[in-house]
């Protein structure tokens, strides 16, 4: 056993004095958030995580702050503490964000509003989904309909939010922008923004920008030769303003026709024209992008970004990275609606998580709402679809030295799902659910 312990590492590497008092001072500080002020309490917990410690960690082990915060929770969470313990586990995401900003501040800018995922983690604490451990609780325990349940209102009450705000500003909006990055589930979003406003009666009018790429041939491509669809200059962007500014002056427009299996704009065009009191509908992965409407007022727009905040811890404690939820909803769906093998589509995420850093995350302040799509019941889900092609990825880009991001992320997301209980039976999913524009199944048509 661990004598009294007397360093710790700080995560800089740095070995400084274990005093107790910073535990002591943390428990107090989570308790008065929550309107307990009882200091005497929060010495005897901080020395019931000293005697945990002792108790637990071999002889001359050296801690570290990350193995102290994790025996606080602990602590908390037996003798009780459950408050206590959602302000604590708040306080350190806190302070882990803090760091990162400091270690990012050129990416100032791109940084999701802290509120936002502070809130996030609290509804996943609120509903034990948290860690790894406990999503794989919810399904051993027989519970998983019901946590796609309360999932699958979350989201729908973000849209009703959303869809209000929009009616509150519609005298002046002429256009709404669903935006966000690849496979944030941008469509589906769409769809249900457009249900909800008709019923307010409001008249829309969608325009479809994936139907404005430019022929393949046309697309820019890197150093191995691939295109490259995820830059915003593989779209016609002259021709999108063109567009939007004729609909907005009343003019019919003839817009194009993308086939994704060619490559290429088919010949037949669809005509639009926008009535007295339409509304302009627009579902696109560059919609904060600056030339995307760079002609349109910025009064008569409406952005709202999308993003997989998922607050979900691994067994190593770290938060599951949103991109990967993402990457991983891109390689069903683009086996299942664009026959690409599972392998193509992370070899190809480079492209993706390059052309967000540069042409979207920048610009994510200027969003007027943000939506969290993340469904805390769906990487089960995704791993009964995705999990046998791990190894045969992995294998395929281990010694490729310039695909080495490919490796690694397929490391760590095979290791993310082999550590999660698999969901086989997808029933309980609505047929209207955003996870169904990705797995299939889903009521609307894509």
């Amino acid at each position: 056993m661990l004598k009294n312990p007397k360093y710790v590492y700080k995560r800089d590497g740095r070995k400084v004095p274990f005093d107790r008092k910073k535990i002591t001072t943390a428990i107090y500080k989570a308790a008065a958030s929550c309107g307990g002020h009882n200091l005497e309490l929060s010495k005897s917990l901080s020395n019931k995580v000293v005697e945990f410690l002792i108790e637990h960690f071999p002889q001359n082990t050296i801690l570290t702050v990350e193995n102290v915060q994790d025996v606080v929770e602990k602590v908390l969470i037996e003798e009780g503490r459950a408050r206590t313990a959602k302000a604590y586990i708040l306080y350190r995401h806190n302070r882990a964000e803090t760091r990162r900003v400091k270690r990012e501040t050129k990416r100032n800018l791109g940084n999701i509003p802290y509120d936002i995922i502070w809130r996030t983690l609290l509804w996943n604490v609120d509903y034990n989904v948290e860690t790894v451990d406990k999503l794989n609780g919810w399904i051993k325990s027989g519970k998983f309909p019901e946590l796609v349940s309360v999932c699958e209102r979350s989201y729908e009450e973000q849209v009703d939010t959303i869809a209000r705000e929009i009616v509150e500003n519609s005298d002046k909006l002429r256009i709404v922008i669903v935006t966000g990055p690849s496979s944030s589930g941008k469509t589906t979003t769409t769809i249900k923004l457009r249900e909800r406003l008709k019923n307010y009666g409001l008249k829309l009018v969608s325009l479809n920008v994936d139907s404005y790429f430019f022929d393949i041939e046309l697309h820019p491509r890197d150093e191995y030769g691939d295109y490259d669809f995820e830059t915003p200059e593989a779209l016609d962007l002259n021709l999108v303003n063109e567009h939007l500014n004729k609909l907005l002056d009343g003019k019919t427009i003839q817009v194009p026709r993308y086939d994704f299996k060619t490559g290429h704009r088919e010949k037949e065009t669809d005509s639009l024209k926008l009535h007295k009191n339409e509304i302009i509908l627009i579902d696109s992965l560059h919609g904060l992008y600056s030339q995307m409407t760079g002609n349109i007022p910025d009064e008569s727009l409406f952005k709202l970004y999308i993003e997989t905040l998922a607050q979900l811890k691994d067994r190593e404690g770290e938060f599951v990275r949103w991109a990967d939820i993402r990457m991983m909803r891109r390689m069903i769906r683009d086996k299942l609606q664009r026959s690409y093998d599972p392998i193509r589509t992370v070899g190809h995420w480079h492209y993706v998580r390059r052309s967000e850093l540069k042409h979207i995350i920048p610009f994510i302040h200027q969003a007027d709402y943000i939506l969290n799509s993340a469904l805390a019941y769906e990487l089960p889900v995704l791993k009964h679809y995705l999990f046998k092609f791990f190894p045969e990825i992995i294998r395929t880009y281990r010694n490729e030295p310039g695909r080495q991001d490919a490796y690694f992320r397929a490391e760590r997301v095979y290791k993310l799902l082999g550590a999660l209980e698999e969901v086989t039976d997808d029933s309980p999913i609505p047929g209207n659910s955003l996870l169904r524009e990705f797995i299939g199944g889903s009521i609307y048509q894509y």
